[in-house]
């Protein structure tokens, strides 16, 4: 992976060179590509409506334009308070994805990210590489009960993140994603960092666990409970222990 910083006349544009030659502003303009399609989500996931698959025809990449959640959101929608370059949400993540990515963790590889800047105020957005056939652990376990072994590895998943101190801002059941073969894969690094070793990482699957316990009360369908849950955790100290 080699990063390269791009000057935009309103900002500047942080991508791999070992996944695109050049670069343009035009990688972040939907209809720039070859097919775009909208990112489907179950159970009123917030959102997913502003995430893009995109394709130039051989690889399938994930658009994302940043948005204000909670009630700045209501107001301004997508712009934030400059602060640097090296302080932009898009950055910041890309640099993130970066570091885990090299660390062999099971994270979408950051291909471009780009701000553009107005006075006082930046709007945002990143581009990743999509990892075929994936979808939210919330869809998986509409779809079929998971056994003893699957939260297990769910649980140890998560544990390689907590012991390489990497903080998930948002850990849910939708940012939880699986391939066809139940691979683990952590998506949505915004506001996401590296931390010292601390209480939040209790905080973190605190997060995961209301979100699937919200999901059971919006469909009786999903498959989870107590027991789930301490098989979650049973996986999750296992791998700590042999760590």
């Amino acid at each position: 992976m080699t990063d390269t910083v791009k000057k935009t006349s309103d900002g500047a544009i942080l991508y791999d060179t070992d996944v695109l030659n050049q670069v343009s502003e035009g990688v972040f303009i939907p209809y720039g590509w070859v097919s775009v399609s909208s990112v489907g989500g179950v159970l009123n996931s917030a959102g997913r409506g502003h995430t893009l698959i995109v394709s130039d025809g051989t690889n399938d990449f994930v658009l994302r334009h940043y948005l204000r959640g909670g009630l700045p959101g209501t107001i301004i929608k997508d712009a934030y308070v400059w602060a640097g370059e090296h302080h932009t949400r898009s950055f910041r993540e890309w640099q993130l994805l970066s570091k885990l990515w090299k660390r062999g963790l099971p994270v979408p590889r950051p291909v471009a990210a780009r701000y553009c800047r107005s006075g006082l105020i930046y709007r945002a957005d990143l581009l990743t590489s999509r990892i075929p056939g994936i979808r939210s652990l919330a869809q998986r376990i509409l779809e079929r009960p998971g056994d003893r072994e699957f939260w297990h590895s769910i649980g140890s998943a998560l544990q390689r993140f907590h012991s390489e101190n990497v903080y998930h801002a948002d850990l849910n059941a939708y940012n939880v994603q699986l391939d066809s073969e139940d691979n683990f894969y952590l998506l949505d690094f915004d506001r996401g960092e590296i931390r010292e070793p601390g209480s939040w990482t209790q905080k973190n699957l605190a997060r995961l666990n209301r979100s699937l316990l919200k999901i059971k009360r919006m469909d009786e369908r999903a498959a989870f409970g107590k027991s789930q849950w301490d098989d979650l955790l049973e996986g999750y100290f296992s791998e700590s222990r042999s760590a």
